[in-house]
């Protein structure tokens, strides 16, 4: 194979850095590190020779595969020696006038015809590269660690970046076995850009006091598929980490309400509380392991009372198929009797409001997510409102769990966990969208990849429905009178007209 760049420098022989040298090398590429500290890029080709043998051993490559791997990293004693390099990496400090300073002297050593790249998170390609004599070869190749790992690379053009630099280095992403995918240069990209979604609304649901840190993670794990709560990703990726992305992004974004950061997190951020890595974040870790109270036990009750279900709840009828498997005895009145145990299964409203606009007694109403086929689901959601009777919440707990699945109860506040979440999620993605930051298609691609969610954002609103996802966001709206969730144009155009398709332009 003939690849696009024979010879690659990585300046910056951190993690990021010695993944990037990794996969340069393993594609037959030589890469050179380099890093201000002669050592560390001592110490990044060690642990890569190491690990090479290391894959020996356990058979996942052969020995001659290690030792021609091996050939090709070599580091740099100074930034004069990556003269001969047609590429440069940059996987440095996350500030931008170290990186500025970098590329301008890299600009007095490499020829005109070597591509610059950052391999920048957060900041912005046209303001690294405003200061460089030839700014149309400067371009953002942002790698996700761990890099093998991690099949994603963003390429993000700036302003003034030359449309066939965008192009090779998308091509050369490929040749180094990962998926590339386009993005203009804004605030984040796609991957930390669309990941707002999740964290944020996690915390604004806490800070309500509507559940906990643990049962926000079971709830988000059982009832709608994600890999890791958000707040067990958080304490691995460590607050260090994600929590100055999200102040960077809603600063960047001029205090946009959608991407709102939490005190929560400041607030343990100061208190050195940064996840796994030290001990303690959102749990407390013992030998690396979370310590998580168990859930409180199903209550027992003698004798369940007759259910009604009001007529405005979604999915109704797979609500009364569901009732009717766990044996419950159904009223079918047009309002229920004075003893029934009242059902109610609201998008974006919460159960209070529910129930005074449908004139239902509070004490007996009981509020279940419905936005996610419940066949599909480990984990059933209810939520009581301030004046729900213990008896009738301890009842429905009961009941929902008669065939062993397991039942969240939480408190009351506008809309579900899952349904404000994945609502947020599928919002902030239509945003993207809306503004050309990239296609639908790569959106998915990315988020996917780099964020590991169960399906891709847009994928997620077409399965859970436009129209469900937008009354959500409505009537959030309605009840907080809050712009941060205010729908997205471009899925508001969708939802309206009924699409069955949100990404049909992938």
């Amino acid at each position: 194979m003939t690849h696009l760049f024979q010879s690659v420098a990585i300046v910056g022989a951190g993690a990021m850095g010695q993944g990037i040298a990794q996969i340069v090398a393993q594609s037959d590429c030589h890469a050179v590190l380099y890093d201000v500290q002669r050592a560390a890029a001592d110490t990044a080709r060690n642990n890569l020779l190491a690990l090479w043998q290391g894959q020996v051993k356990k058979g996942r490559i052969s020995a001659q595969d290690a030792e021609r791997f091996a050939t090709r990293v070599s580091v740099a004693g100074d930034l004069a020696q990556l003269q001969p390099c047609e590429l440069v990496v940059e996987a440095i400090v996350e500030r931008l006038d170290v990186k500025v300073s970098l590329f301008k002297q890299l600009e007095g050593i490499v020829p005109t015809s070597t591509v610059l790249a950052s391999n920048t998170s957060s900041l912005s390609i046209a303001a690294i590269g405003a200061g460089l004599a030839h700014p149309e070869r400067f371009i953002g190749f942002h790698f996700f660690n761990p890099v093998a790992l991690m099949k994603v690379v963003e390429v993000i053009a700036g302003l003034r970046t030359a449309p066939e630099v965008a192009t090779r280095l998308f091509n050369f992403a490929q040749q180094l076995g990962h998926t590339a995918v386009m993005a203009k240069d804004s605030p984040g990209f796609i991957v930390n850009h669309a990941g707002r979604g999740y964290g944020t609304e996690a915390l604004r649901v806490v800070s309500e006091g509507i559940a906990d840190f643990a049962t926000v993670d079971r709830i988000l794990r059982d009832q709608a598929g994600f890999k890791m709560g958000p707040f067990e990703l958080m304490d691995l990726t460590g607050l260090d980490v994600s929590q100055p992305v999200m102040e960077s992004i809603y600063q960047q974004f001029y205090d946009e309400p959608r991407y709102r950061p939490s005190a929560i997190a400041a607030q343990r951020l100061a208190a050195g509380l940064t996840g796994r890595k030290v001990g303690e974040g959102f749990y407390r870790y013992l030998d690396g392991k979370a310590q998580v109270a168990d859930e409180p036990p199903v209550p027992v009750v003698e004798t369940l009372p007759p259910v009604w279900v009001s007529p405005r709840a979604a999915r109704r009828v797979e609500l009364l198929l569901l009732l009717k498997n766990l044996g419950a005895q159904i009223e079918t009145g047009q309002s229920p009797s004075p003893h029934a145990l009242t059902l109610v299964a609201p998008l974006g409203f919460d159960v209070t409001t529910v129930a005074v606009v449908e004139r239902l007694d509070p004490a007996r109403t009981v509020g279940i997510d419905m936005l996610i086929d419940d066949a599909t689901t480990k984990r059933r959601v209810l939520a009581t409102n301030p004046a729900t009777r213990s008896d009738m919440r301890d009842a429905a707990h009961a009941l929902f769990a008669r065939d062993g699945k397991a039942v969240s109860v939480i408190r009351d506040s506008g809309g579900f966990v899952t349904q404000r979440v994945v609502a947020h999620i599928v919002n902030i993605a239509s945003d993207i969208c809306q503004q050309g930051i990239c296609s639908p298609g790569d959106l998915e691609k990315a988020v996917t990849l780099g964020l590991g969610y169960p399906q891709g954002p847009l994928a997620m609103g077409n399965l859970y429905g436009p129209t469900n996802v937008l009354e959500v966001l409505f009537n959030m709206q309605t009840v907080y009178g809050d712009t941060r969730y205010r729908p997205s144009p471009w899925l508001r155009r969708r939802g309206a007209i009924g699409l069955s398709l949100l990404h049909e332009e992938a």
